[in-house]
């Protein structure tokens, strides 16, 4: 069996809701022997909405052990420096000030465990005028500029439907967890890296930000149409609408050429791309026109024969039945006790050595291993029943 890259590396799990435990999965997908800590008689408390047996908790926390420990008990406290003191990484996202608190912070681990990498997601940061705020991802993508981009013009904001600034912040805190451990193995030091929603969000807005960073220019929704490669979006057909991506010179030609009228690319409005952006509308109804006489699929053949990016709009259903996505292989099985064999959702990373993780562990019961975990500390059986009946396990 093929050791996976992260198979040396223990990590401490403090996190809930879904920034934290995205970067989490990341780390224990790929081998990170992780420990899942929270509080006792706390089911389901970080699902959204559908439990600790539900679609989201259980595509989110995979791959775990799991603990209960009262951190605000003397004895809990105590249980987490012992288990820090042996890890090599520590995510959390609580609000700013918690972690501080609760004596959990990274200053606090570094003083016994100078090699730890602690690993922070915030709504707003860990300093400044918002630091101290509950965020959650619908905050941040609106505050982040992206729902002002999103959506047809006039028809006012709109949050995308995926909680993107959730998910990006914490693969970004897995890529800076990656960073410091590839940095410790030269120096020896660990180090707090940290990110937030806000600041993930922000990078996500890529070349609309630069718009106006660079150009001054605030950008504004755009429906389906992508805002400046012309022509870019969603298009009629006999039975339904496709996608199709012909921006630049060549690939314009090519469409006009795959849609059985040639004549386009002379078309005085459709001559260069500045015409082409100028005129979108104009250009858009044209293709438009064309498209709706048949079905999709004769349009993606021809579009594909041609060259020319396009593709099928999916329900989520129809992407799990693409055969291109069978064939990744992104829905995983998974054997849950309770829940027999389930799926989720797989890693998008492909490594040569092993293209996915060799398999997938199922999502922990609440403190399903605190026995083992805390006899591995040294802790006995009567120990362990004195902690329970303290309520600090």
């Amino acid at each position: 069996m093929t050791t996976l890259p992260l198979s040396h590396i223990s990590v401490l799990d403090l996190t809930a809701h879904r920034a934290g435990p995205t970067a989490v999965r990341q780390l224990a997908d790929w081998g990170a022997h992780v420990i899942k800590i929270e509080a006792p008689a706390n089911e389901g408390a970080d699902a959204t909405g559908s439990g600790r047996h539900g679609f989201d908790f259980q595509n989110l926390h995979r791959n775990k052990k799991a603990m209960t420990l009262n951190l605000k008990s003397p004895e809990g406290h105590a249980i987490f420096m012992k288990l820090a003191a042996k890890a090599d990484v520590i995510v959390e996202n609580y609000r700013s000030d918690v972690k501080h608190r609760l004596k959990v912070d990274y200053d606090s681990v570094a003083k016994i465990n100078p090699r730890i990498v602690y690993g922070s997601i915030a709504g707003f940061g860990q300093s400044g005028p918002d630091a101290a705020r509950p965020g959650v991802d619908q905050i941040a993508q609106g505050m982040g500029g992206l729902m002002s981009i999103t959506g047809e013009p006039g028809r006012g904001p709109m949050r995308v439907g995926i909680p993107i600034a959730d998910l990006t912040s914490g693969l970004l805190l897995a890529q800076a967890i990656i960073l410091a451990l590839y940095n410790r193995e030269r120096t020896g030091q660990g180090q707090w890296v940290h990110t937030s929603l806000i600041e993930a969000q922000i990078f996500m807005l890529d070349f609309q930000a630069a718009r106006w960073l660079i150009k001054g220019e605030v950008p504004k929704q755009a429906g389906n149409d992508h805002p400046t490669g012309i022509p870019t979006g969603v298009f009629p057909t006999a039975d339904g609408h496709i996608n199709i991506a012909a921006s630049g010179q060549n690939l314009w030609e090519r469409c006009a050429k795959a849609l059985g009228a040639p004549e386009l690319i002379k078309h005085p409005e459709h001559l260069t791309g500045p015409l082409r952006s100028q005129n979108r509308k104009a250009v858009n109804e044209r293709i438009a026109a064309i498209t709706r006489t048949k079905p999709s699929a004769y349009w993606l053949e021809a579009m594909n024969k041609a060259g020319v990016p396009c593709g099928p709009i999916n329900s989520v259903d129809q992407t799990f039945s693409e055969p291109q996505v069978k064939h990744l292989g992104i829905a995983r099985s998974v054997k849950h006790p309770k829940l027999g064999d389930i799926k989720v959702v797989g890693q998008p990373i492909n490594l040569s050595g092993f293209p996915q993780p060799a398999a997938l562990g199922p999502t922990p019961e609440l403190g399903e291993h605190t026995e083992e975990v805390l006899k591995g500390l040294g802790y006995d059986a009567k120990a362990i029943a004195a902690l329970r009946s303290a309520g600090v396990v």
